[in-house]
């Protein structure tokens, strides 16, 4: 076995390992926020805030979800490939979400305040799960 083979391995492995974890922690923190959030919104609104924070969590349970795909599937690309689906990907999730706010815009069945909280509620929890496993990952960055 070369020594490039030798130290792409372990690699791989740790980048997959990195962004399964990342997978698993962004959907436990969806749940959580699906359940607070729906939660809370239930008990201050009634069913509009119900429908918020859970829809609010699966906005966030999807984007996160893509974000760790993309850049898991990319991983076994070349690097234009990596790039250009990762960057396909946030052009994916932006117009998505642009569509998703233009049809939610008014819906008298829904509470716009506990979809935004939620939504900044697990944007910052899917943020400090990725900035803490990336810190945390010991995945060598030179050869």
């Amino acid at each position: 076995m070369s020594e490039t083979q030798k130290n792409s391995a372990p690699r791989a492995g740790s980048a997959q390992q990195l962004f399964r974890s990342v997978l698993v922690r962004g959907s436990l923190l969806s749940l959580v926020v699906a359940a607070l959030g729906g939660g809370i919104g239930w008990i201050i609104v009634g069913t509009a805030g119900l429908a918020g924070g859970l829809i609010g969590a699966a906005i966030a349970f999807v984007f996160s979800s893509l974000t760790a795909l993309s850049v898991l599937f990319g991983a076994r690309l070349p690097l234009g490939g990596f790039f250009g689906l990762v960057l396909g990907g946030w052009i994916l999730k932006l117009v998505i979400f642009m569509a998703l706010i233009v049809n939610l815009k008014g819906a008298d069945w829904l509470d716009g305040k506990t979809l935004f909280f939620s939504l900044v509620a697990a944007i910052i929890g899917t943020l400090s799960i990725d900035s803490l496993a990336v810190l945390r990952a010991r995945i060598p960055v030179v050869e």
